[in-house]
């Protein structure tokens, strides 16, 4: 999460990075976010993200713009699946963190997408985080004006589940 209209202070990896320290574990988070991207994006910038010296963990967390773009999520799969292995010849762990889609561009595309993540996880044996916006999505007291994107009390949530994710597999 790119952090979309909040101030750079709430931006998730700062959210996390503060949320991580107070508990005790001083882990530099780098966010390799840019606001609207999709998987092709992420693909993309995946070489130049993972240049960064002493990587150990990456959460990739795209897809939920393909999906509301409409992009076919056979594509979105195979994105993810291209950066997933990009990650794994560095011998970095990852966390797919999975949304679900809506019915908006139909049963048949919801039910193809909502599988993408669950997939991946159990064919490279990643740790999930089954719908990153658990808790938050559709709750407007945790999202913005527009619905759609976390405000700061969503983005606290986003970060417990990350940061629990995170000292489970520790």
């Amino acid at each position: 999460m790119a952090g979309y209209g909040l101030p750079n202070d709430q931006h998730l990896s700062v959210v996390l990075e503060n949320d991580l320290k107070k508990s005790g574990y001083n882990i530099k988070v780098i966010s390799g976010s840019v606001s609207g991207s999709t998987s092709s994006g992420g693909l993309n910038r995946v070489d130049w993200t993972l240049s960064e010296p002493n990587i150990d963990l990456m959460i990739l967390g795209l897809g939920a713009n393909d999906m509301l773009r409409g992009i076919n999520p056979s594509e979105t799969e195979k994105n993810l699946e291209k950066i997933i292995l990009a990650a794994k010849a560095k011998n970095i762990k990852v966390v797919l963190a999975g949304m679900y889609a809506p019915t908006t561009h139909g049963n048949n595309f919801k039910k193809n997408f909502d599988k993408i993540y669950i997939n991946l996880a159990k064919k490279y044996e990643l740790t999930l985080i089954p719908f990153l916006l658990d808790g938050v999505a559709l709750n407007p007291k945790l999202n913005q004006n527009d619905g759609m994107h976390p405000n700061y009390e969503g983005t606290l949530v986003v970060s417990k589940t990350i940061k629990e994710t995170i000292l489970k597999i520790k």
